[in-house]
């Protein structure tokens, strides 16, 4: 979505969600996902902004880092939504390197003087309560250290509803998308 104006020429400003499946409508078709529909509430509200979804299945935040710069220029984002790091920890990966990585995505976005809303996610218990308490705090002292917004848990109204998660109980399903949404929002229009 371009506009034009008379005086000059204004172009809607991009939101890229660097993100896993979660942002990538796992399940379910792309219409039907989170991403799908921030764009589509930014038009009801007559926001000029333009969603532009680069998220991948099973993607980590070693793959987040290695596509953050490519992406950046490609699309030229006012603001970043970054939401990365679920299969860091489903594969027992170092939250240490996690963070690491994160650290350097968010340091990349915040050169080009664009935005940036953390999506944190919380994992199974699978690696015990040491790791998981690990793996959960990087998102919060990401956010302190670098001085950006976040959702502590993008899937807070829905992880523990079975009806609004899929079979596999990690995926939301098509129910969930507008309860993330909202969940997502409040934190995301400060940075407009």
């Amino acid at each position: 979505m371009v506009l034009l104006m008379v005086a000059g020429i204004v172009s809607a400003k991009n939101i890229l969600v660097l993100g896993d499946s979660i942002s990538a409508s796992y399940g379910m078709t792309a219409e039907q996902g989170w991403v799908s529909l921030l764009q589509q509430k930014l038009q009801a509200e007559n926001k000029s902004f333009q969603v532009i979804n680069n998220s991948i299945s099973g993607d980590t935040s070693a793959g987040g880092l290695a596509r953050i710069a490519k992406s950046l220029e490609q699309y030229k984002p006012h603001i970043v939504i970054l939401e990365l790091g679920a299969n860091d920890g489903l594969r027992g990966f170092s939250p240490v390197t996690m963070q690491t990585n994160l650290t350097e995505i968010i340091k990349k976005i915040q050169q080009t003087g664009a935005k940036v809303l953390l999506l944190g996610i919380r994992i199974p218990p699978n690696y015990g309560k040491r790791y998981t308490e690990m793996f959960y705090g990087v998102y919060a002292t990401l956010a302190k250290t670098l001085n950006i917004a976040w959702v502590p848990f993008i899937l807070e109204d829905v992880a523990l509803k079975s009806n609004l998660m899929q079979t596999d109980g990690l995926h939301p399903n098509a129910q969930a998308q507008p309860i993330i949404l909202e969940t997502i929002w409040p934190k995301l229009i400060t940075l407009f």
